[in-house]
């Protein structure tokens, strides 16, 4: 008796769209739970392989929590560099939250996912927003609990 590995094609992946709070929860807690969801790692037809997950909306980005170790807002450290000789630029947590709140919470989601063209295509089914407001009214998110 051989057993047969199922995989799921394209059409028959039913994706369902999550609407989560981002307000007073932990970045590192939601990233993960939201990277799980993008995943379908929860879904019995999971494959690491395969794009199965659901499509997610962040709303409240700006008021998400820091702790940890890093103590926040003054230690850690975000980077980004031109490539130039002096191209570096350093923004601490703080700055990131006031300024860049949508970047700071897609770059922890990012990453928690593949690093290779599956995971940028994840990437794609999320949608952050600094504010309460959002577009997706027509496709009648879910609303995803996380504490």
């Amino acid at each position: 008796m051989q057993r047969q590995t199922t995989v799921a094609k394209p059409l028959e992946i039913k994706r369902q769209w999550y609407i989560v709070d981002a307000t007073d929860v932990v970045l590192g807690r939601l990233s993960s739970k939201v990277a799980g969801i993008l995943m379908g790692s929860g879904k019995p037809i999971f494959a690491k392989n395969e794009d199965c997950g659901d499509y997610v909306i962040i709303i409240n980005a700006a008021k998400v929590k820091l702790t940890g170790k890093e103590g926040g807002e003054h230690k850690k450290n975000y980077y980004n560099v031109s490539g130039y000789n002096g191209g570096l630029r350093t923004r601490t947590a703080g700055v990131m939250k006031r300024e860049f709140p949508v970047e700071m919470v897609e770059r922890a989601i990012s990453g928690m996912l593949p690093s290779n063209r599956l995971g940028r295509a994840m990437m794609k089914k999320c949608f952050v927003y600094a504010g309460a407001e959002h577009k997706q009214q027509a496709q009648q998110p879910v609303v995803l609990e996380i504490k």
